[in-house]
């Protein structure tokens, strides 16, 4: 999904020095991590060719642990910052569980039939199949932490977004298409 809004997925993306390529990562012992902050794989969210509502500041994110990032293979971490006025459009995971934490802020959180405000310190624990969508209704960014039981869902992120170091070029329409035919098996956006 990219943005009809704003729309900032879960992560930040931070450098991992024990960065292991995925097809290595499946045959490989995992590899204990201690990230701070700003450690991790640092990426940039690339906004889509005439897309309304993009705020001309593409968002970055951290993929923290996953199968090239200390080689879980079985949980993907991440963090992000949802700007004021931000949005994580209504989406759902088929494979994957997901736990959203919001460290501060203030946000509309909409999960499956349930439509509620939460503020800083909030958990929401989404189910696989389940549709979410987050709009940061405050007036300060919301740190937000992501955990998903399976890895699937930051393969989309990474098609979607470049790295920190890189140039960011807009997505054409048709690419957009493209990554998200890709990735139904991770994620559905409505």
């Amino acid at each position: 999904m990219r943005p009809a809004s704003v729309c900032i997925p879960l992560c930040l993306v931070l450098f991992c020095p024990n960065h292991q390529s995925s097809a290595s990562a499946e045959t490989a012992k995992p590899t204990p991590l201690i990230l701070e902050k700003n450690e991790g794989e640092r990426r940039v969210w690339r906004p889509i060719e005439g897309a309304e509502g993009w705020l001309g500041q593409p968002g970055p994110f951290v993929i923290k642990v996953d199968p090239q990032n200390g080689g879980s293979s079985h949980l993907v971490f991440v963090t992000e910052d949802l700007p004021p006025g931000g949005k994580i459009e209504m989406h759902r995971h088929p494979g994957s569980d997901e736990i959203l934490f919001l460290q501060n802020g203030t946000a509309k959180v909409s999960l499956g039939d349930v439509v509620r405000e939460v503020h800083g310190g909030a958990t929401v624990f989404i189910p696989a199949n389940t549709w979410i969508s987050v709009n940061n209704i405050g007036s300060d960014p919301i740190h937000l932490v992501g955990i998903f039981s399976a890895p699937g869902f930051e393969e989309y992120m990474r098609a979607e977004s470049v790295s920190e170091k890189e140039k960011v070029v807009p997505l054409s329409k048709a690419e957009d298409e493209e990554i998200m035919k890709k990735h139904l098996h991770a994620v559905i956006y409505k």
